[in-house]
């Protein structure tokens, strides 16, 4: 939709005028003549005023008047096409290049790229990948379930028992407040050495496995030692799948205690704040421990429910929301007398982390008041389980209800939504201090297949409402064999340095039984996990054999990408999966939903679309043909997917048999040819094993020099498609420079360089000063002059990239220049493809000059002659640049050239930065169509803290009688205020604003968010065109046409007269979105298709429920009390050494 003109004032009171004082131009016909405020001839006259004036403008006798007519300004268009096509048919070299790459023909071949056995070949190579992790997963959770069924339970053990390797143990040696240090270690840790290992970008010890505990569980704890005594024996099976896939990365135990076994060992990477690992909040072990949920939280926000336990269940749901994935469904409401949902989601959302978010934000604004009606919330949780009509994961149901205490026990409900099949578990929490009778939330859980959980202090949150996934895991263990199925996750930051990565994960179940004939146990080891770095799946597809705009791509049964040239988290969270959707990693269209879907249903397709494509830059938008081919790869969740432009279905493949020919061209990179030959920029690429990368280009071109002095190009320690290539084209762009550019005089033609660039990745620059401003990427095929001179016919101009905060080019030394570049096609043999770009340099001030001469009234070299307010000539862009404004604006609304000196610094500025009004005009004349998407990968400086200076977060604070009561000191109250102290030291956040962070830590330098993009590209207009802004006695008359086989509009108006009437500004530049990106509230009311796993284990008849819960709460001690008093008044915190909560550990152990 148009933006809406500006509304001009009234006009002045006065007689009828029929022309309008001009100073300097002569009288013109008024645009906005004064009419009466009444009559119904008014609105009729305004509207016919634009057409009058065009009339008149077109008039052939209207010498009145100096606008340029319209026949005037096509024939500058045409004198400037012209031009514009002369230099490059001269210095481009296009049709020289042809001949080249001709005569050459013997020196290459053209190769076919055929889509679908290309995609079925990577795919079966992706499978074979990751068919060998899964072998070696299997291998690991069978020998874990072995080793756990034939381990022996220890209640005596002690930790000088043990022998591992704590891979936090040198971060807490190096401080003074670890609870090792304080409380004297008594753990046999070993001490290992490390060696720099590339594969996993850290320092490993191959011969030892790692263990890594939370920070909040003690390690000291029977049930720990014992897990640690088992697990032991793992080390070997890692050593030995090593030994048979070298290839292997990561192996890792997570443990449903919280212990994780990792191989090979490597020290802990902790984090400058509090470390708050647990792997049972890991993406992968929540995907692997249990299948997908749907899940209702309920929250009692009774007047009862105040203050500190407020504030524990807001806590406690943000938790809980942590606890889930992508392929689960949540909502989250309050109750008291009603319920009602917290936030915009009226129905079940998916858990991904955009709706947590909002989850996690609507739900600190949660009051208490009213009185307890858990049958309203039971109710509405019900209800919301029940409907069917949405999108959900349609397997474990479950209601997780957070009370301070009631009586009801709402039986009635449960009667009528849940029995007797008892469908959906019910999860009940006591949060806080309270002498509340207890039993009716027991009662809850149990008759429901769910458990009990108290979360009297903030030490419990975390423990307590990750437990339930125990009691998910039930019917998947009496599954047995049927549920040992391996499941692939979701992208995401491995917490190791390994970057993204997917894991392939199997669960570990518990094979003991009590004794002979007693039930099987039903409880969940943990999971195993093996990881699959992205890069190293990336090194199965082809590399540069698309050419610079084919890709291959991969995404999951979510829609999320797997592999995507697109995903490029600009920051990561170790916490949470890298979420980029197929269709926010490219442009939506119907197209691509069509092809998504199909994809995530696991079929084969093929489809040519046209569709819009962003150029690398974010700058432009081009309106392309691509061809799509995918298919399933097997054995996994994940699709496979190619796209191809049509010129790239083939592709040139050097054969530079002759050696002496190969020296010949190797020459021509030497740095002592480029004086003659012009400068070589070669792209960083992966020629040999041995090439040393470098950042900077003349270093990596040295690096390659030096190892091709040793090694030949057919080496096998080579990639001998890339050398040869790289080779054949070196010789071809030299023989370029021999035949075109090295005797011809660029200054003649005003130009700072001439270049090419191949597939083959040379770019050359002649002559070899011009390198000196070169800024381009030296990879052609991440360089956006070359790709988009690739998908677009014609003459590609690039103004120097300026940004609105930055200060203005500087026109020194003719070192500012603007690139024209265009694709060189070749047909050979009834085959076309496109292996090469040519181009020029202008310098921007020489031409803005020649700019103004092509679009004025000379026809020689007179001088000449300026229109008078007497003369009967037509303005031109020359000599009446006081009064015209000529520009020549590029496809995406960038300034290229101007008429106007004062407008030559903000050449590569978006126009609406220039003259607001007149972009405006463009756009609603549809000169111009505006594209807008969304960046979810983006980094943001970190925000202000909103509430510095603020007063600490409401907290219970005991009275001075209290302190003086012995009775208080020995309370639960008491108790439970020393866990909020000392937790409080350590989560900061709890209490008052954190304080800044120290300079330099990555949590003050950027975080993620989400980017507003607009981009501006060609409309439907193709024709020349003249129209009117009409705003009373500011009105302005422009002419606008597109210049042919170029991206330029040339346009031509009158200078504004006055700033009255301000326009609306069009924005390009990205905008961050405080809102994370569109209103989710309405997205979720069109979801996306998705298909959730395909195995779900939500029951089973043999599941025993009767272990369903108990108080997690221990006795306090008033000598324990006393003692960690005085360690507050010394200021020696200890750290909280919680014992592990467990379901019925004696059963998993």
């Amino acid at each position: 939709m148009a933006v809406p003109a500006r509304t001009c004032g009234a006009s002045r009171p006065g007689p009828a005028r029929t022309a309008c004082p001009w100073p300097g131009r002569g009288p013109r016909p008024c645009p906005g003549p004064w009419l009466p405020a009444s009559g119904p001839a008014r609105p009729l006259l305004l509207l016919l005023l634009p057409l009058l004036l065009l009339l008149l403008l077109a008039a052939p006798g209207a010498s009145a008047y100096s606008f340029p007519q319209q026949h005037t300004m096509q024939h500058w268009a045409r004198r400037l096409e012209q031009e514009i096509d002369g230099v490059m048919r001269i210095f481009g070299g296009v049709q020289q290049l042809r001949e080249i790459y001709k005569d050459n023909r013997n020196l290459f071949e053209v190769q076919e790229n055929e889509p679908q056995k290309l995609v079925e070949k990577v795919a079966g190579d992706i499978e074979s990948l990751l068919d060998r992790k899964v072998q070696a997963l299997k291998r690991l959770a069978d020998a874990a379930e072995n080793f756990q069924k034939a381990h022996r339970w220890q209640d005596n053990i002690k930790e000088e028992d043990i022998m591992y390797y704590d891979a936090k143990a040198d971060a807490e040696l190096d401080d003074p407040e670890s609870e090792d240090v304080e409380r004297g270690s008594k753990t046999s840790t070993l001490r290992l050495d490390f060696i720099e290992d590339p594969n996993f970008k850290n320092k490993v010890n191959y011969s030892y496995t790692a263990v890594q505990i939370p920070t909040d569980i003690y390690k000291g704890s029977t049930v720990i030692l014992n897990e640690l005594n088992w697990t032991e024996a793992l080390e070997n099976v890692f050593i030995e799948n090593r030994r048979q896939d070298p290839t292997l990365l990561w192996q890792v135990f997570g443990s449903a205690t919280g212990v994780t076994r990792y191989y090979p060992a490597t020290p802990w990477r902790a984090p400058k704040k509090i470390d708050l690992y647990d792997v049972r909040r890991r993406p992968w072990y929540i995907q692997g421990a249990s299948s997908p949920k749907d899940m209702v939280i309920i929250v009692d926000v009774s007047g009862s429910v105040s203050g500190l336990t407020l504030k524990l269940m807001k806590t406690s749901v943000c938790e809980m929301l942590d606890t889930l994935s992508d392929d689960d469904y949540v909502n989250v409401a309050s109750f008291n007398e009603k319920a009602q949902p917290v936030s915009c989601f009226t129905h079940l959302v998916q858990a991904n982390v955009r709706n947590k978010k909002v989850f996690k934000e609507a739900v600190q604004g949660m009051v208490a008041k009213g009185t307890t009606g858990y049958k309203a919330g039971f109710e509405y949780a019900f209800d919301q389980l029940q409907n069917s009509n949405i999108t959900r994961a349609n397997c474990n149901k479950m209601i997780m209800m957070f009370t301070d205490g009631g009586e009801d026990r709402v039986q009635d409900v449960f009667e009528k939504y849940n029995w007797p099949n008892r469908t959906v578990r019910v999860f009940t929490f006591s949060v806080g201090q309270h002498n509340y009778d207890v039993t009716p939330l027991q009662w809850m859980a149990c008759t429901n297949k769910g458990y009990y959980f108290e979360i009297p202090s903030i030490g419990a949150i975390r423990i307590n409402t990750q437990e339930y996934l125990d009691v998910l895991g039930r019917p998947m263990v009496l599954a047995g064999k049927e549920a040992k199925q391996v499941q692939w996750t979701n992208v995401y930051e491995d917490a190791l340095g390994l970057g993204l990565v997917v894991t392939g994960t199997l669960p570990v179940f518990n094979l003991t039984q009590d004794g002979p004939g007693e039930k099987k146990n039903q409880l969940i080891l943990g999971v195993m996990g093996i990881d699959v770095a992205l890069n190293d799946i990336k090194r199965l597809t082809p590399n540069y054999t698309l050419g610079a705009n084919g890709y291959v791509f991969a995404i999951d049964l979510n829609g999320y990408v797997l592999l995507h040239p697109n995903l490029k988290p600009q920051t990561t969270n170790f916490r949470e999966p890298v979420t980029l959707d197929f269709l926010d990693a490219e442009l939506e269209d119907e197209n691509k939903e069509e092809i998504r879907r199909s994809m995530i249903d696991g079929n084969k397709g093929h489809k040519q679309i046209r569709t819009l494509v962003k150029s690398l830059d974010e700058r432009y938008i081009d309106d392309v043909i691509r061809n799509y081919t995918w298919v399933p790869i097997r054995s996994t969740n994940y699709s496979l997917g190619l796209v191809l432009p049509p010129y790239s279905t083939f592709y040139l493949q050097a054969n530079l048999s002759d050696q002496i020919l190969q020296v010949k061209y190797f020459e021509f990179l030497l740095p002592s040819s480029f004086e003659s030959e012009g400068h070589v920029f070669i792209a960083p690429r992966e020629y040999c094993k041995d090439l040393n990368a470098s950042d900077n280009n003349t270093e990596f071109l040295k690096n390659f020099i030096e190892l091709m002095e040793k090694v030949t190009p057919d080496s096998k320690q080579c990639n001998n498609f890339l050398l040869h290539n790289l080779i054949l084209d070196t010789g071809i762009t030299q023989q370029l420079v021999e035949r075109v550019w090295r005797d011809q005089d660029l200054n003649t033609y005003s130009l700072l360089a001439v270049f090419a660039a191949t597939d083959g990745g040379i770019t050359r620059i002649f002559p070899n000063k011009a390198a000196e401003d070169w800024t381009e990427n030296p990879e052609p095929f991440n360089a956006s002059f070359y790709r988009r001179s690739l998908d677009n016919h014609g003459y590609v101009f690039k103004p120097p990239h300026q940004d609105a905060l930055l200060r203005p080019l500087e026109l020194e030394n003719d070192t500012v220049g603007v690139l024209v570049s265009t694709a060189v096609e070749l047909s050979l043999g009834g085959r076309t493809l496109r292996p090469a770009v040519v181009g020029v340099k202008l310098d921007l001030e020489a031409w803005a000059e020649k700019f103004k001469v092509l679009a004025s009234n000379r026809t020689h070299q007179e001088q000449p002659q300026k229109c008078g307010p007497s003369s009967h000539c037509e303005m031109d862009c020359e000599v009446n640049n006081e009064d015209l404004l000529c520009v020549l604006i590029d496809d995406g609304g960038f300034l290229v050239l101007s008429n106007q000196n004062h407008q030559w610094d903000q050449v590569g500025r978006f126009f609406s930065e220039v003259d607001a009004n007149l972009m405006l005009a463009l756009y609603n004349n549809s000169f111009y169509t505006r594209k807008e998407s969304y960046d979810y990968q983006a980094a943001c400086a970190p925000q202000p803290p909103g509430n510095l200076g603020a007063a600490p977060r409401g907290v219970f604070v005991p009275t001075i009688a209290d302190f003086l009561n012995l009775a208080w000191w020995t309370s639960a109250a008491a108790w439970s205020l020393f866990q909020q102290l000392l937790y409080g030291l350590i989560y900061h956040s709890w209490f008052q604003a954190d304080p800044a962070e120290a300079e330099g830590s990555p949590e003050t330098r950027e975080s993620s968010c989400v980017m507003k993009q607009t981009q501006y590209y060609f409309g439907t207009v193709n024709a020349s065109y003249n129209a009117i802004i009409d705003c009373g006695n500011c009105s302005r008359l422009f002419h606008a046409q597109r210049l042919t086989n170029t991206n330029l509009l040339f346009v031509v108006a009158e200078k504004p007269l006055c700033s009255q009437c301000e326009a609306g500004r069009l924005l390009q530049k990205e905008t961050h979105c405080p809102a994370d990106g569109p209103e989710q509230c309405e997205l979720v009311q069109r979801p996306r298709y998705r298909r959730g796993p395909h195995i779900c284990f939500d029951y089973n008849a043999t599941e025993d429920t009767s272990d369903c819960g108990r108080g997690a709460s221990f006795p306090p001690s008033l000598g324990i009390l006393v003692s960690l008093q005085l360690l507050l008044l010394l200021g020696l915190p200890p750290r909280p050494q919680l014992q592990v909560h467990t379901l019925a550990a004696s059963h998993r152990l």
